[in-house]
């Protein structure tokens, strides 16, 4: 079994036709199933869109979502508390997120960034939901943020999509946070992550494929889609020297674990 734990199904992409190299959603789904990719979570990034990214986790019993306010989504509607939580309470959402800093694409490190996150770390901790954390160029920040916020030991999540150094992941992880890793670690230059990849605990790494983005090699700057999870799982199965059964079996407990899938 393998879980996609990171990819964005509501994107056109997949849902519009006329998009260049779509992917139509059924064939995302047959993909899935034929690579043994049992299940995904597809993941919110605005409100505006969420109801779709909801319905679809509702409408395919091997679906689960989140509900957040991405940091690069300026101009979108700003979520409170309250509805986070409420929305978190649905069925099939198991997590709030994506949410975090970005200061590659906001470079000016802008305070609503932060008060959008904390909000989304308060939520978390109220509803007892894992925080899928998106961090770019921000690594010290970022765990500062999580040091000062997170008053409970139950109130976890991930680093999706990790690209900092081992001493952001460890301090992360210090925190009780999991790391996930995405197509980027298939890649040849990739040298930090491949790094981080092998010095993460066995309890503590996901795989995710961040699709429609970050296809893995060998299909890089293709439309990515979760059925090509399991090329992450075989490049972390390489750079750990170990099989790709145990990297699946993991890989897959561990997401069970933190998101408290209702699987078996």
């Amino acid at each position: 079994m393998l879980i996609d734990t990171h990819c964005h199904l509501d994107f056109p992409e997949y849902q519009d036709s006329t998009v260049a190299n779509n992917i139509p959603f059924s064939e995302v789904l047959n993909n899935m199933k034929g690579n043994g990719i049992d299940f995904a979570i597809t993941i919110g990034v605005n409100l505006e869109n969420w109801q779709q990214v909801h319905q679809i986790a509702l409408e395919n019993e091997n679906i689960y979502c989140s509900v957040g306010v991405h940091p690069d989504y300026q101009n979108a509607r700003e979520p409170s508390i309250d509805e986070l939580i409420e929305k978190a309470k649905l069925p099939k959402v198991v997590a709030i997120g994506e949410c975090g800093l970005d200061y590659f694409h906001c470079p000016d490190k802008p305070k609503w960034q932060e008060e959008r996150f904390v909000k989304h770390i308060i939520a978390a901790k109220t509803c007892q939901k894992p925080l899928i954390i998106h961090s770019r160029d921000c690594g010290n920040r970022m765990i500062e943020i999580l040091k000062s916020e997170r008053t409970t030991e139950n109130n976890t999540g991930v680093m999706h999509c990790f690209t900092d150094s081992w001493d952001i992941a460890k301090a992360a992880i210090d925190l009780g946070f999991y790391i996930s890793f995405s197509g980027i670690v298939t890649f040849k230059n990739a040298k930090l992550i491949h790094e981080v990849a092998t010095k993460v605990p066995v309890d503590r790494y996901l795989i995710e494929t961040d699709a429609p983005y970050l296809a893995p090699a060998p299909y890089r700057g293709k439309t990515n889609q979760p059925a090509y999870v399991r090329y992450v799982a075989e490049a972390i199965a390489k750079l750990r020297n170990t099989e790709f059964n145990k990297i699946a079996e993991q890989s897959t407990e561990n997401a069970v674990r933190l998101f408290k899938l209702p699987i078996q």
